[in-house]
């Protein structure tokens, strides 16, 4: 793995980190979580295609 694609996973978890503490400091866990799920379902309707 490359020096830059370390550093872009390593961003992209902190912001997932940094969203999941906003939405507990806000109230809207469930949201998020729905949010989540939704996407990975997306996620893998879209690469069977």
């Amino acid at each position: 793995m490359g020096k830059i694609s370390k550093t872009r996973s390593i961003l992209y978890k902190t912001a997932k980190v940094l969203g999941d503490v906003d939405a507990v400091k806000k109230g809207k866990v469930g949201k998020r979580v729905k949010r989540r799920v939704a996407g990975k379902v997306v996620g893998k309707l879209l690469r069977k295609i």
